[in-house]
């Protein structure tokens, strides 16, 4: 039997019936043990993932909310700063971690949010 490449196996999908392709697709289930509806579906994600974007992001404080004096010691915490300049940072705003994990910038976002600041993933 020849092997068909892909190009002439899309043109003979292309030419069937939706019966036909279903009885095709029930055979390759048979003949394979796969499901390729599952396949599709499985790729989904991997695909989603790939297109989320930078996985190392920088925290951006844009505001400080009313709470000026937690996000002040959010910022110590985090960064090791002195007072003097976690106080600017909380003032004029201004990255607190730069290239971090997203999971762990979500985590730090989320510190900020609770404390009433406003903060940006960049």
């Amino acid at each position: 039997m020849a092997k068909l490449n892909r190009e002439d196996f899309i043109s003979a999908l292309k030419e069937m019936s939706i019966l036909e392709i279903k009885e095709l697709v029930d055979a390759m289930k048979e003949e394979f043990g796969v499901d390729p509806s599952a396949v599709a579906v499985a790729a989904g994600p991997a695909v989603a993932a790939v297109e989320e974007g930078p996985s190392k992001v920088n925290v951006v404080l844009t505001a400080a909310g009313a709470n000026k004096i937690a996000v002040i010691k959010i910022v110590r915490d985090l960064t090791g700063l002195g007072l003097k300049e976690a106080k600017d940072i909380a003032d004029n705003g201004g990255n607190v971690k730069e290239g971090i994990d997203k999971a762990e910038a979500e985590q730090i976002k989320a510190q900020f949010e609770e404390a009433g600041a406003t903060v940006e993933l960049k």
